[in-house]
């Protein structure tokens, strides 16, 4: 019970062990993974298309699509590859496009929240999203994905904290000291976000490898009116359902 942020209408929390945390006592969770999975989620959604977050094997993953009408790209990303989890790449989807996208860290956390409704949230969607959020319920967590280390331990990501933070900028009830933090963070860099981006450790790293245009992509902010909402299984426009 103390690390619930039960107390708070606004909470906030990294990873899957936060979402575990939080999730029971929340009336709606929004999913942040920057760089790049709920950014790339959003650019699919707001073209009208379905995105299936998957988790399991590799070796699995072509007759998951098959049984959902979809294509699907491998984890990660690369160069000139056609679609991918890069944001960038999937700007010239075709609309409605029926995808499925594994992600290390936002397919996994998007597949353990439960019953509670879930959005997928980043910097384009930011006001969007919150919006939505307030018409499902008071209790609004919001958790950022973050990145892993070598050893596999949780690597918080400053990209994954700015959306958090422009989220919950948005929201209304009063904030965790945890959501406070998130939201200050946003604040102080929030005329800045490009550039911001592109210094942090996950934003240099993907620039490193040639994936500038992803960077770019991700740092723009409410840019979308999209709401991706996971939907038996998959993210689809909630807005499109009202």
């Amino acid at each position: 019970m103390y690390f619930d942020q039960r107390d708070s209408a606004v909470r906030f929390e990294w990873g899957l062990s936060g979402l575990e945390a939080l999730a029971p006592m929340s009336d709606v969770v929004v999913i942040v993974d920057v760089l790049s999975f709920t950014t790339a989620v959003d650019v699919v959604v707001a073209a009208g298309g379905t995105v299936f977050p998957y988790r399991g094997s590799i070796h699995d993953l072509p007759s998951f699509a098959l049984a959902n009408d979809a294509q699907f790209v491998s984890p990660g990303r690369q160069v000139g590859a056609g679609y991918s989890l890069s944001p960038a790449s999937l700007l010239t989807a075709p609309p409605g496009m029926r995808l499925v996208l594994p992600s290390l860290n936002g397919s996994t956390l998007s597949l353990f929240t439960g019953g509670v409704p879930t959005l997928a949230g980043c910097l384009r969607n930011a006001a969007a999203v919150a919006r939505h959020a307030l018409t499902i319920g008071s209790r609004i967590s919001v958790i950022a994905a973050g990145e892993r280390w070598p050893r596999d331990s949780l690597r918080p990501g400053l990209e994954d904290l700015l959306g958090a933070g422009a989220i919950i900028a948005h929201l209304t009830g009063n904030r965790s000291p945890e959501a406070e933090l998130a939201l200050g963070g946003f604040d102080a860099v929030q005329t800045r976000l490009p550039p911001t981006l592109a210094r942090c450790s996950s934003g240099k790293e993907l620039i490193g490898r040639g994936f500038r245009d992803d960077v770019e992509v991700a740092a723009m902010l409410n840019v979308s009116d999209a709401v991706p909402q996971l939907v038996d299984g998959a993210y689809v426009d909630a807005t499109f359902r009202l």
